[in-house]
This record gives C-alpha cells, sequence and structure tokens, in this order.
C-alpha cells in the first residue's frame, strides 16, 4: 500500500504542539505521538518531506524502546486501538504513530559522541576540548574518542541548541538528577553502539532526552535514529574526512553546496536527493532491526 508523506496533520482532539517531525495531541491520560515526514536541517523545515522517514523514526524508537529494558521510557504502544473519533485516520496513522506516557521533560538535551564529528570537531580545532572537556592532541575528523564523552546542550524550540559544561548542567538540572540522566545516556549508548556496530553501523553520536513522572527518570521523544544520530556505515570509515551516512546529514551536505544563508525559508531539496535520504533512512532500519519497515 502506498500512502503519501505525511507533512502536517490536525485530528479531531487537542494539539499540543507540532515541532519540527512530531505532531503531539492530548489523549487524556497519555499523549499521541505522530511522526511525519517533515525533515529539518540547520534549524529550518525544508518544505520537501522525505517519504517513508516518519514510519522509520517511530518504528526505529519503538525497536529500542523494547531493547533497552534496563532503562525505563515513555512508550506504552504502536499497535493501539484508535479512539472511534480517530478512525477515519488509520491509514495516515498507521505505522508513524505512539502511544506515550505524559512526563515533564528536561530542560537539558543528552548528547553522547563517540567520534569526533559535527560541533564537536570544530570545538576541538579552535580549544582541543569538548563542551569543555580536553581530548588528546592529534585527533581527526571522524577519530574515535578514547571514550564516549556525555556533551549536554541547552534545548531550543527557536535557534541553535548551546552545548554547556557539566557544571552548568548540574546547575540546570541539580546534580542528582544531571548524574542520573547522564548515566542512562551513556548506558543507552554503550548498548545500541555494541549493537549497531554487529549490523556495520558505527553510532558517531546522539542525543536522548528524559523526562520525570513522580521522580523518575525516563526516557521519552525518540531512540538511536537518523535524525538524533550520526550514523556511519562501517566499511566505508575513515578518518579526516566526513563519513557517508545513513542520516540527513547528506541532505546537509547537499545544502552546504548552495548560496543558502541557513535562515527561513530553506531551499527545496532535488528528487535525487529526496530518494537517497529516503533510502538511507530505510536501509538504516532494515539493518539496524533485521526487519522491513511496516507500513
Amino acid at each position: 500500500m502506498h500512502v503519501p508523506p505525511l507533512t502536517s496533520l490536525d485530528l479531531p482532539i487537542p494539539k499540543l504542539r507540532s515541532g519540527k517531525v512530531r505532531e503531539v495531541f492530548d489523549l487524556g491520560e497519555t499523549l499521541l505521538f505522530v511522526v511525519t515526514d517533515r525533515i529539518s536541517a540547520f534549524d529550518c523545515i525544508l518544505p520537501n518531506p522525505i517519504p517513508d522517514k516518519g514510519a522509520v523514526l517511530n518504528q526505529l524508537s519503538a525497536f529500542w524502546f523494547q531493547r533497552f529494558t534496563f532503562t525505563p521510557n515513555h512508550m506504552i504502544a504502536v499497535r493501539f486501538d484508535l479512539p472511534e473519533k480517530l478512525a477515519s485516520f488509520r491509514e495516515q496513522l498507521a505505522g508513524r504513530s505512539m502511544l506515550v506516557r505524559k512526563t515533564e521533560p528536561l530542560p537539558v538535551e543528552c548528547v553522547v559522541r563517540g567520534y569526533l564529528a559535527g560541533s564537536g570537531w570544530k570545538e576541538y580545532q579552535e580549544s582541543g576540548t569538548i563542551c569543555g572537556q580536553k581530548l588528546p592532541a592529534g585527533l581527526e575528523l571522524g577519530s574515535q574518542l578514547p571514550e564516549p564523552l556525555f556533551t549536554p546542550s541547552t534545548k531550543s524550540d527557536a535557534g541553535h541548541d548551546q552545548n554547556i559544561d557539566w557544571d552548568e548542567c548540574c546547575r540546570i538540572l541539580g546534580q542528582k538528577t544531571a548524574e542520573k540522566a547522564r548515566d542512562a545516556s551513556l548506558q543507552i549508548y554503550s548498548a545500541g553502539s555494541e549493537h549497531a556496530a554487529a549490523r556495520g553501523i558505527i553510532v558517531a553520536d546522539t542525543k536522548f532526552e528524559f523526562g520525570t513522572v513522580d521522580g523518575e527518570l525516563i526516557l521519552i521523544d525518540e531512540c538511536l535514529t537518523p535524525d538524533s544520530s550520526r550514523f556511519w556505515p562501517a566499511d566505508s570509515y575513515v578518518t579526516g574526512q566526513s563519513p557517508p551516512s545513513y542520516d540527513k546529514q547528506f541532505v546537509r551536505d547537499y545544502l552546504e553546496t548552495l548560496a543558502w544563508d541557513k535562515t527561513p525559508p530553506a531551499p527545496p531539496l532535488p528528487a535525487e536527493v529526496i530518494a537517497k535520504t529516503s533510502a538511507k533512512y530505510r536501509e538504516a532500519f532494515v539493518r539496524l532491526t533485521g526487519t522491513e519497515l511496516g507500513l
């Protein structure tokens, strides 16, 4: 069954927010997450959707949520009976929706870096550090770090997230919560990286979000997806250059070739870039889960 890409959705239930990718609806005791096919880069939502992207993000997150039994998460179900008032939206919601618990999100993004890339590479070139943490001299773009680093950042609905050091993270969250979030992030990254490595994928870095329910810290939002992570194919990985990827770095690389100042409106994507990006997302899903995408 071919389902056209989904760029936006309104339902006959209250919508709490519309993020860069997700539409969040209030079901009373729970939330309905719907993952669209929107794609953002440089904090701008692009005009073209990426077919099947929402299904990949939703189903891959569900795969990890079910796998990581050592840490609680917000997922209740990815297969569930829709309320009668949503029955006519069944086709649009299939494969891209998730029933989740309500939480109080932490105001910090929990980033774990295992390799030198992105803003971490830029900071390292300037100061030899990432988020104030000193690194050995002589590392190259794409170098594996001596050990995975927890490098938190602020969360911003508008504009860029800002890297912060450990002291600032503790000031914002409180030391006890910061330590729990750090330890959980490193544990999830370690388990996810080990699984991915056995399937030929390097998880260069990733970001997690956590929330609290009655004082309990739980993993929320998404987990180890091509939107929240850098996935590199192990068989073509070399240091000193930006590796090919299974994530939206492919889109970023294309946009970097344009004379665009990275402010809205974002330029349209060529059909070839859209098709290749969709294929990369789907391949990452199949490799990591060992199953075909359910649509």
